[in-house]
């Protein structure tokens, strides 16, 4: 249940991260070169929220919960 849990966080905080970035996408339009787009993304926080999103995601799907020992009698 806790792996559930964090992969909809992961998934909620990149699905809103992804969309700021789409919606950034129109400083290119304006003139902006890529690397100036790119510097842009990684110092708004609404937009590095994307990338924490995909890491949550990313270890609850591949880090795998530890089986708790079973007491034998």
């Amino acid at each position: 249940m806790n792996r559930i849990v964090i992969f909809l966080l992961g998934l909620t905080m990149s699905i809103l991260g992804l969309s700021y970035i789409i919606i950034y996408l129109n400083l290119l339009v304006m003139d902006y070169s890529f690397s100036e787009y790119l510097k842009y993304i990684f110092t708004k926080i609404e937009c590095v929220i994307f990338f924490i999103g995909y890491g949550l995601m990313i270890i609850s799907i591949y880090f795998k919960r530890r089986k708790k020992n079973e007491l034998h009698i």
